[in-house]
C-alpha cells in the first residue's frame, strides 16, 4: 500500500529551496511512491507566502507547476471544517486548520516544515 501525505503550505518553499529532508516525500509522490494531497487552503498560503518574496508572476508559475503535479488539491466542505476544528480544539492548535481539515479525512502522514 502507497503512503499518504498531507503537503502543509511550509513544505514547497523548502522543497524549491533543495532541503533533502523534505525531498524525499516530494519525491516519493512523483515516482508514484506516494500519494500526495494538500488542501486549497495551504496552497493559497503559499503562493501568498512566495509572492512576498519572489512576486505575483514567479508564484502564478509555481501555482501552474503544482496544479499539473501529482499532488492531489484538495477542497474542504462543512464536514470537513466542522472535524477539522474539533481537533483542533483536542490538540490544542499544533497543526493549521487546513492540516486537520484533510488530515481527518484521508489517512495520512502529514509533512510539516518541522518534519
Amino acid at each position: 500500500m502507497k503512503k499518504k501525505y498531507v503537503l502543509d503550505s511550509g513544505i514547497l518553499p523548502l522543497y524549491f529551496a533543495g532541503r533533502s529532508n523534505v525531498e524525499k516525500y516530494i519525491n516519493d509522490i512523483y515516482k508514484g511512491l506516494a500519494e500526495g494531497y494538500m488542501c486549497e487552503i495551504n496552497v493559497a498560503e503559499f503562493l501568498y507566502n512566495y509572492a512576498r518574496i519572489f512576486g505575483w508572476d514567479a508564484a502564478v508559475t509555481k501555482n501552474k507547476l503544482l496544479r499539473t503535479s501529482p499532488v492531489r488539491i484538495v477542497g474542504v466542505n462543512e464536514e470537513m471544517s466542522l472535524e477539522a476544528a474539533k481537533l483542533k480544539l483536542k490538540y490544542l492548535a499544533k497543526l493549521s486548520l487546513a492540516d486537520y481539515s484533510i488530515s481527518n479525512v484521508i489517512s495520512v502522514s502529514l509533512v510539516t516544515r518541522d518534519t
